[in-house]
C-alpha cells in the first residue's frame, strides 16, 4: 500500500470535509473512506489540527521550521564553545 503525504492544509481540508459529511448523516467510517484516510488516522489528525484553521496551520508549520534552525543554530554553538573550551585547556 501507498503512503500518501498530505500537507497540513489538506488534512485540515479533510478534518472539514468529514464534519460536513457528519452533518450530512454519515457515520465516522463512511466518512473516512470517502476522503480516503483511515479511522485511526483521521482521529490522529483531529486530535492535532481539529480546531485549527489553514492560516494558522500554515503559521504552526513556519515556527516548526524557524525551531528548527534555532536548535540547529545552539547545538553549533554548544559545539564550538565546548572545542574553545578544549583549546583553552590545552587539550587538542
Amino acid at each position: 500500500m501507498k503512503v500518501k503525504i498530505h500537507t497540513t492544509e489538506q488534512i485540515i481540508s479533510k478534518l472539514r470535509e468529514v464534519e460536513r459529511l457528519q452533518a450530512g448523516g454519515q457515520s465516522i467510517a463512511e466518512a473516512c473512506k470517502q476522503i480516503a484516510v483511515s479511522e485511526h488516522t483521521f482521529y490522529k489528525w483531529r486530535k492535532r489540527y481539529g480546531t485549527m484553521q489553514p492560516d494558522e496551520a500554515k503559521r504552526l508549520k513556519d515556527l516548526e521550521r524557524e525551531n528548527g534552525q534555532l536548535k540547529k543554530l545552539v547545538a553549533d554553538l554548544s559545539l564550538d564553545n565546548l572545542m574553545l573550551k578544549e583549546v583553552a585547556q590545552g587539550k587538542f
